[in-house]
């Protein structure tokens, strides 16, 4: 069985579906697990799905991929735009990695429009809401034959 695509999101996307629907929409979370998990058997892969609030704890799962993973799907969210320790990790992951957000960060605050992840990713899909991370799903797949 080949190595699984880890698919890690940031803080607050526990909340997906209640937060700023009207930037984020109203599907959940685990809606996004179920999107994420079908495309990813579509293409003969299986998926880790992981969300935290914590950056240590993402920083441990990135390592983790280094072993475990045959890609990396990351959306950061406000660590983003904050960490250079995800950084850091990304640098050192081995695998490619997909930076994917739900919205437009280019079409958002000024201080969305950079994100130190895009640094060390591969590639970036952004704006496409749920479907973001069922096109870096995709993209990573892709990436890791």
């Amino acid at each position: 069985m080949p190595k699984p695509i880890y698919v890690l999101s940031g803080p607050n996307l526990n909340l997906l579906g209640t937060r700023e629907p009207e930037i984020y929409g109203h599907q959940t979370l685990e809606d996004v697990r179920k999107l994420c998990e079908a495309r990813a058997a579509a293409l003969g892969r299986e998926i880790v799905f992981r969300q935290s609030n914590h950056e240590g704890e993402l920083i441990d799962w990135i390592q983790e991929a280094r072993e475990k993973a045959c890609a990396l799907v990351i959306n950061p969210a406000g660590y983003g735009h904050t960490s250079v320790a995800i950084l850091d990790a990304l640098k050192a992951v081995g695998v490619p990695v997909v930076e994917c957000h739900l919205s437009n960060p280019a079409a958002r605050e000024t201080f969305r429009r950079k994100t130190f992840v895009s640094l060390a990713a591969t590639g970036v899909v952004s704006g496409f809401g749920p479907a973001s991370y069922e096109l870096a799903v995709e993209a990573a797949a892709g990436l890791a034959r």
